[in-house]
């Protein structure tokens, strides 16, 4: 009977670590004594409801912990009507509310036991530092904010007052908070997030770390997501419930972690959540949805791209679509994956439709590449667009320019692109994404990935 009964155990046992391997969840290394962990915040509310959990676990344990907030949310107008029950028009309004939301955070953080002085705000614009990423390099005008109408920090109380609109402004800033507080994980915003701020935190970290490679030992990267089309479901407060990864990354290469909350941090999160009045108040289900039994964390593996001898070999990855910007609704005239590989100095990108290029549509292919030998200001911001019938136009940041040696090829339902490697600063890495669009308008896009050239 006892025989039995363990094996009856141990085949439960197997059943279930197979069953949590097939969904591709496991639990979240533990904190160590040593670690110093930083989370890093697109706007205010996202530390709380993605991370609030593993906030209160590190302090808990103790450890030296430090929140960056990217931007003070001072562009999400409808939240800003409905809590403020008028219609915002001057530029001071829409500061003052990144006010509210920069003093919201600082209570909800006081609840989790973090004093203001780990709290670090960088005042960059809501809404346009992915503008900055890919537009505002090395140049003489900054980025100017649609609502705040302003081109440098506008709060006192931010890291770098009056710090310009720039991709070297947020490069210097990161870099000297991971230098000065040297962190051992780091918790930010993934790649395939759908708000476009939150994919920009986690490659401006991606570079600033490249930049620090001789100055800090590499930490462990754990991005959260946030906003993804119909997740989390269903919304409102259920505590009961597990935070499943979004339906649209379940055939992504992502290994999930989870961290399991308890009761106690379950109810701890709620409070710090409901800190945020300015948030909640236009759709007070939304936010509370996050507060569940665990937490999720999860990163894309870098692509190494090697270099080949004899025929072109795609190595393997077909990139998995990830979050739409607007919507799926167009999805029959958008692509279904891309892929990578690298033979005789040339990077081949092929992209595979699911229909020939209509007059509307058009492909975006960006190829940011990272050079160590030289500053990430100095290189090519490269955007590749492709329409009908190949027509195919290229920029650099805001400039139109011509690569050399560039070609594009189209078929019935394959687009491919040749891009020598020298034209473009020949990279060490490449941060690349695919974008569709229909009328001008996005419609779909990929994640935004790290290239490894070899």
């Amino acid at each position: 009977m006892k025989i039995k009964t363990l094996f009856f155990f141990l085949y439960l046992a197997a059943f279930f670590l197979c069953t949590s391997s097939a969904q591709g969840i496991t639990d979240i290394l533990p904190f160590e004594k040593t670690d110093r962990v930083l989370f890093m915040a697109p706007h205010p509310d996202d530390e709380a409801i993605g991370t609030g959990g593993l906030i209160q676990q590190a302090v808990s344990q103790g450890l030296p912990v430090k929140v960056v907030y990217f931007t003070n949310g001072d562009n999400n107008q409808l939240a800003f009507i409905v809590y403020e029950k008028r219609i915002l028009f001057r530029k001071g309004a829409f500061v003052f509310m990144g006010e509210v939301r920069r003093k919201e955070a600082i209570k909800a953080m006081g609840l989790a036991g973090i004093d203001k002085k780990s709290l670090i705000f960088l005042g960059y614009p809501d809404f346009g530092t992915m503008h900055i990423f890919t537009k505002y390099w090395m140049d003489k005008v900054p980025f100017r904010s649609m609502l705040t109408r302003v081109t440098e920090v506008p709060y006192k109380e931010c890291f770098s007052y009056r710090a310009s609109y720039t991709g070297e402004s947020i490069l210097i800033d990161l870099k000297t908070i991971l230098e000065d507080f040297m962190p051992t994980k780091i918790f930010v915003s993934h790649p395939v997030d759908a708000n476009v701020d939150h994919r920009a935190f986690y490659l401006f970290l991606r570079v600033a770390l490249w930049d620090l490679e001789k100055n800090i030992k590499a930490p462990i990267i754990y991005p959260y997501p946030v906003h993804s089309v119909g997740w989390p479901k269903p919304r409102g407060f259920h505590p009961d419930l597990d935070l499943r990864p979004p339906e649209t990354l379940a055939g992504a290469d992502i290994r999930w972690f989870k961290f399991d909350l308890d009761k106690k941090k379950i109810e701890k999160k709620r409070s710090m959540i409901s800190c945020y009045r300015s948030q909640i108040q236009y759709n007070p289900p939304y936010l509370f949805s996050f507060d569940r039994k665990n937490e999720l964390v999860g990163d894309f593996p870098d692509i190494t791209v090697t270099e080949q001898i004899g025929q072109v070999n795609w190595q393997g990855i077909k990139e998995e679509l990830g979050s739409s910007q607007v919507s799926d609704t167009d999805s029959e005239e958008s692509f279904e994956g891309v892929s990578y590989a690298q033979k005789n100095g040339i990077l081949y990108i092929r992209m595979e439709l699911k229909k020939i290029l209509s007059v509307n549509m058009g492909i975006n292919v960006f190829l940011f590449g990272y050079n160590k030998h030289v500053p990430f200001a100095a290189m090519p911001k490269i955007r590749i667009r492709i329409g009908f019938r190949g027509n195919t136009i290229v920029y650099d940041k805001r400039r139109q320019i011509s690569i050399p040696g560039l070609q594009v090829k189209q078929g019935e339902k394959e687009l491919f692109v040749q891009v020598p490697l020298a034209r473009i600063n020949n990279p060490d890495y490449i941060l690349s994404a695919v974008l569709a669009s229909n009328k001008g308008l996005p419609s779909y896009e990929t994640a935004w990935r790290i290239l490894k050239l070899k």
